[in-house]
């Protein structure tokens, strides 16, 4: 086991270029996932518990909204310009729907969880205050 924790924290475009490439946020050496979208219980390389993350829902709403945009636009495209059936609508969206979901969502959820490392976020908590 590397111990990485007196190396200097790693910068934003250094953790995302690690989020990118599905790599531990801490050393960029590790693997961050176990299978598809489950996560590793912990970094190979330099131990760091995965038990912090909680990407949530954020990495799949990103992805649909950027290929909701691009779907869209091109079907309506081809639709105006070329006016198909129904059919080859279906034969041309179903596979682009599937792709520009799927092959992106373990790269958005992964960079998602190294900008949560390098940015220290946890859960909001209620401050204690005096009432005014």
């Amino acid at each position: 086991m590397i111990d990485r924790q007196s190396d200097s924290p790693p910068g934003v475009l250094q953790s995302a270029l690690r989020g990118l490439a599905c790599r531990c946020p801490r050393c960029g050496e590790g693997k961050l996932y176990a299978g598809f979208l489950t996560l590793a219980p912990c970094c190979t390389a330099c131990g760091l518990d995965y038990a912090f993350i909680d990407s949530g829902d954020g990495p799949a709403i990103f992805i649909i909204m950027i290929a909701g945009a691009i779907v869209v636009a091109c079907a309506l495209i081809v639709e105006v310009k070329y006016q198909p059936p129904f059919w080859v609508h279906a034969a041309l969206w179903l596979p682009l729907i599937l792709a520009t979901t799927l092959l992106p969502l373990r790269s958005m959820k992964a960079l998602l969880i190294a900008l949560q490392f390098h940015h220290k976020a946890q859960e909001g908590q209620l401050v204690d205050r005096a009432p005014k």
